[in-house]
């Protein structure tokens, strides 16, 4: 069996007549198919005009939990942070820079518009002590763990 490199397959059809209805169908499903590859839930809603959700990383140690979301081009100031139980609540919106009335836009791949973000946290947090940060486009929540759900080392008798 011999496998054909995707981007081979790809030229192959760029370089072939496409004027059929037929022929801009396949290259859709094939960028739809490509793109869902790469973002397997997100590729279904963006398209078709659904919200987004920034991509986040979750990470903790012993004292803390820290939670890093990509949001560039967001105003800070318009972001909305909550913890409620175990759970870390992100909202706000990117607003698209450019006025698009009366333009014909060729390509769209950047993502605009209101976006929501529920992050369930692996144990419960201290919700006074959250500090939060927005560097470079990349919002850092930290997170203090209450005492009573931090590790504690137990020394066994013997």
């Amino acid at each position: 069996m011999t496998l054909i490199p995707w981007k081979g397959k790809q030229r192959q059809r760029e370089s072939t007549s496409e004027s059929s209805p037929l022929a801009a169908l396949r290259t859709e499903m094939d960028r739809l198919f490509d793109q869902f590859l790469r973002e397997p839930l997100g590729a279904l809603e963006w398209p078709f005009g659904g919200p987004w959700s920034p991509p986040v990383d979750l990470a903790e140690n012993d004292r803390e939990i820290v939670v890093r979301a990509e949001i560039p081009g967001v105003d800070p100031q318009q972001l909305d942070l909550s913890v409620l139980g175990r759970e870390l609540l992100v909202a706000g919106e990117k607003k698209d820079p450019l006025d698009r009335s009366g333009k014909d836009v060729h390509l769209s791949e950047i993502r605009y518009g209101k976006f929501r973000r529920s992050i369930p946290l692996p144990t419960e947090v201290d919700a006074e002590r959250v500090e939060a940060d927005y560097t470079n486009g990349v919002l850092t929540v930290r997170l203090q763990k209450v005492p009573s759900a931090q590790a504690r080392r137990i020394t066994v008798k013997g």
